[in-house]
């Protein structure tokens, strides 16, 4: 295990930092995992205007989700979010970043 890898799972493992959740795949069953979760606002370019969205994005694990697709559905704290867009790994291919809208 890289020394990356050994750091993302001690952030996850972290309660103050990550949630538990659950992940059902589309068609699948529900598996347990960990996420982080970030509530950000965008504001997006549009023409002349800009416009101000709330978003919800989690991190996730590659080694708990290994393919994650649009249409997939996470639960956390009792609510239920489907994975919007395709979701982003990040350069050493140890987590995903995926955009939720609620279900």
């Amino acid at each position: 295990m890289s020394v990356f890898a050994a750091a993302i799972d001690n952030l996850f493992a972290d309660p103050n930092i990550a949630r538990d959740a659950t992940y059902i795949a589309d068609g699948g069953t529900p598996v347990l995992i960990r996420v982080v979760t970030r509530q950000a606002d965008e504001v997006t370019g549009f023409g002349e205007a800009r416009l101000w969205s709330e978003t919800t994005r989690i991190d996730l694990r590659v080694a708990e989700v290994p393919a994650p697709r649009p249409g997939d559905r996470v639960e956390i704290a009792g609510e239920a979010f489907n994975i919007q867009g395709e979701p982003v790994r990040d350069r050493e291919r140890l987590i995903w970043t995926i955009n939720l809208r609620p279900a």
